[in-house]
């Protein structure tokens, strides 16, 4: 349910900045690496001994995402970083840069244990009536290789419910991303790899308040 017709083209414009964003990040030329070989670019994040990045004092969190995009050679990371570093994208593209500088002072980048409280909601898989674009979809490999743990799993952002980005993937149908996953299970598995039911988003509607706010509307 939306407050106003408002409230609903905020989303709209969000979830559009988000599938923008994941596209961007796809061709930005920032590898898939795991934690432990983690890379960024040090004049704006520091590395930390767990493989994620956090934000330089002094420098603006705008400047520093906007790096990933425009340096990606200089950053490799696993690809539940990338959907979280999307989503900042997404919001930096709306948000003018002052005001996402205010909103995001400090900002850890790795997983979902580190993630701003703004943002929380977008690592909390829910079930959803409807899945749409800009939604944070996971597919899950229960017969994984142990030798190949980063294949567990992948992160994607839904960009039009027929094709999901995945970082270290690309872009490409549900199908084509079960069978890299099904790629590297053990052998005899049991299970093909699956998309999990639920979503994870952000809380447009939190969102949309502050927007109001800034913008005096």
């Amino acid at each position: 349910m939306y407050d106003s017709a408002d409230q609903l083209k905020f989303e709209i414009l969000l979830r559009n900045e988000i599938v923008k964003a994941a596209k961007e990040l796809n061709n930005s030329g920032m590898s898939f690496e795991i934690f432990r070989e983690s890379k960024c670019n040090p004049k704006f994040w520091i590395r930390t001994n767990e493989g994620g990045f956090k934000l330089k004092e002094g420098v603006r969190s705008s400047d520093a995402i906007a790096d990933i995009f425009t340096n990606g050679s200089l950053y490799g990371t696993e690809c539940a970083t990338a959907m979280i570093i999307v989503y900042y994208k997404a919001l930096l593209n709306i948000f003018p840069k002052e005001a996402f500088d205010r909103l995001f002072p400090k900002i850890h980048l790795m997983n979902w244990h580190y993630i701003d409280r703004l943002l929380k909601s977008t690592g909390s898989m829910r079930k959803e009536k409807d899945y749409l674009p800009g939604d944070r979809r996971y597919f899950a490999n229960p017969d994984v290789n142990p030798t190949t743990p980063e294949w567990q799993g992948e992160n994607a952002i839904d960009l039009n419910s027929v094709l999901y980005y995945g970082h270290g993937v690309g872009i490409f149908n549900s199908e084509t991303i079960i069978k890299l996953l099904n790629e590297n299970r053990i052998e005899n598995p049991k299970r093909s790899a699956y998309l999990m039911e639920g979503a994870g988003r952000p809380d447009f509607k939190e969102f949309y308040g502050i927007y109001r706010n800034l913008m005096g509307l």
